[in-house]
């Protein structure tokens, strides 16, 4: 069994029109088909026999959504702290776990105990990361862009950088 994190933007992007599809969404969800079909034997699984780290990747765009002016953000946080706690209850013992992330801006206000009134219109649930740093539980790390993998999950790329994300996310064909 794996997972295709590789068509998650664009099967997310024609969930968006769901209610009310247009002819263009249709042949979106065709152009998923055929890349499925094409693709058959790749998928993003872990083998028993391979060790394994607990690391995290983070991204959104501002806007993207040309239709709804809606951004989009792709990352697997609360999943990689949910399965570091889960782990643990069986004996394994991690470190802080890396989140990377290609905003310097995120990352020094999720590192600043300090509240400032320039970030009090961010929601209190997205403090949680603000919370896991200060706990020592995660450390965040800057990635430059063209390396961030969260990439993938965030916005349409062209065919070299979409193939080059999903070979470092390590998929199997």
């Amino acid at each position: 069994t794996a997972s295709r994190p590789d068509i998650v933007h664009a099967t997310c992007y024609c969930a968006r029109y769901q209610a009310k599809p247009t002819e263009k969404h249709l042949i979106a969800v065709k152009q998923i088909f055929r890349y499925l079909k094409d693709t058959i034997n790749m998928g993003l699984g872990y083998p028993k026999d391979t060790g394994f780290e607990l690391t995290a990747f983070s991204d959104s765009d501002h806007a993207g959504c040309l239709d709804l002016r809606k951004s989009t953000s792709g990352g697997i946080q609360f999943l990689v702290i949910w399965m570091r706690t889960q782990l643990t209850d069986y004996g394994f013992h991690f470190d802080k776990i890396p989140m990377y992330y290609d905003s310097k801006a995120a990352i020094a206000i999720s590192c600043n105990p300090v509240q400032y009134s320039l970030t009090k219109h961010i929601d209190v649930r997205y403090h949680f990361i603000k919370e896991k740093v200060k706990k020592g539980i995660i450390e965040l790390f800057f990635v430059e862009t063209e390396y961030q993998l969260a990439g993938l999950f965030t916005k349409a790329l062209l065919e070299e950088r979409f193939k080059y994300l999903v070979r470092r996310l390590g998929m199997r064909c």
